[in-house]
């Protein structure tokens, strides 16, 4: 065995104690993150082609899914196929195994969907021969499910919020930030609404309800948000240091882009409950209220299976607030009884209010905030 003196013994503690000291004080004096107070755009063109491909995408696909809402448009099963399919990478590609098994295929929503349209449609009952059809502006199938929304909206989370989660999984670069900024549906000049005369670059996707659901008075979803993303393009800036910045950033992008879907899901059951309480409503009016209950359902069903570690919500909490929307994960909707039977039915949709309050933890004042249109009724 080598035998050291005392005194080298003495050395050699006293150097490494001094390096671990060192090393610790250099992370712990390590100067504060300095956050800018706007997002720096330098890039981000470039940086985000695939991004501004995918949401391309999916715009063209739910125009041509959005046709079925006329009764003289009769929806080509192979056209909407061909879109969900398209591009590199393809929607379905992004999209969770789960769901996009449910968009395509033989006898799953794309094709319900086109057989649907062009037919007429009364919330009832289904027959033994319904399809389904449009009522009231808008196209369901025989149960009263708005196929296009539970599309539309359910890839926000299945599609668009899967594509997010797989960026933050990957080594994070400066290019991160931007693709995570557009892929929310935002873009560097974050402008808080999606008003084309008031922007260039209006928002999109849940950029654009997150946008909704802010008063605009500096507190609100967005506004959160849009901190999230500039405090995450300067910790990744700063370096491999500012490692918990990112991870804290990451986090906080990750539960408010949650939260603004939430209080979607929120904002759709109040406009149920609010025309379908309502005397006398016209069937214009009950059409506008069941395309409102299936983005409550898209919205929420677009998160089932993604993984836990990414979201706040389980999917026990999903299938339970499915259930109370009469449209289980895996069984036949009754979706036609908030039409038919709102005296017994609307109390579910409260429920679902009390359920994802808490949830996520919002106020009172919140979930009445959360009743309104914030970018329409400010005329941002």
């Amino acid at each position: 065995m080598l035998n050291l003196s005392f005194a080298t013994r003495a050395f050699t503690a006293t150097l490494l104690g001094f390096t671990l000291l060192t090393g610790c004080q250099s992370d712990e004096n390590k100067p504060a993150l300095s956050i800018p107070t706007q997002y720096d755009s330098t890039n981000f063109t470039t940086n985000t082609t695939v991004q501004a491909a995918v949401r391309s995408q999916l715009a063209a696909f739910v125009a041509e899914a959005q046709k079925g809402r006329n009764i003289a448009n009769k929806l080509n099963y192979n056209t909407l196929t061909q879109l969900y399919n398209a591009g590199s990478p393809s929607l379905k590609s992004i999209t969770t195994p789960y769901y996009a098994a449910k968009v395509d295929g033989t006898g799953q929503w794309l094709d319900m969907m086109s057989k649907a349209s062009g037919n007429n449609y009364t919330p009832a009952p289904p027959t033994a021969n319904s399809v389904g059809g449009v009522y009231g502006g808008y196209l369901f199938d025989a149960n009263g499910l708005e196929i296009e929304q539970m599309i539309d909206k359910g890839l926000y989370g299945a599609t668009l919020y899967n594509h997010a989660i797989t960026l933050m999984s990957q080594p994070l670069t400066a290019a991160t930030a931007d693709q995570l900024v557009s892929i929310f549906g935002a873009s560097p000049e974050f402008p808080n609404t999606n008003t084309a005369s008031k922007t260039q670059n209006p928002d999109r996707f849940m950029a654009l309800y997150a946008a909704r659901r802010d008063k605009n008075d500096g507190k609100g979803l967005y506004t959160q948000q849009k901190a999230n993303f500039i405090k995450l393009q300067a910790a990744i800036k700063a370096g491999s240091k500012y490692k918990q910045e990112q991870d804290e950033a990451l986090a906080a992008i990750k539960l408010t882009w949650e939260k603004a879907n939430a209080a979607t899901i929120i904002n759709y059951c109040h406009a149920v409950i609010s025309t379908m309480s309502s005397t006398n409503p016209t069937d214009a009016q009950k059409g506008a209220a069941l395309h409102a209950y299936g983005e409550a359902v898209g919205f929420i069903h677009g998160w089932r299976t993604l993984p836990q570690q990414h979201k706040r919500i389980t999917d026990s909490q999903i299938d339970a607030i499915l259930t109370l929307l009469n449209a289980p994960a895996n069984g036949t909707p009754t979706s036609y009884k908030f039409i038919t039977e709102p005296v017994s039915e609307l109390p579910k949709l409260n429920q679902i209010i009390t359920q994802l309050k808490g949830i996520y933890g919002f106020t009172d004042a919140e979930i009445e905030d959360f009743k309104n249109n914030w970018v329409a009724l400010q005329g941002r």
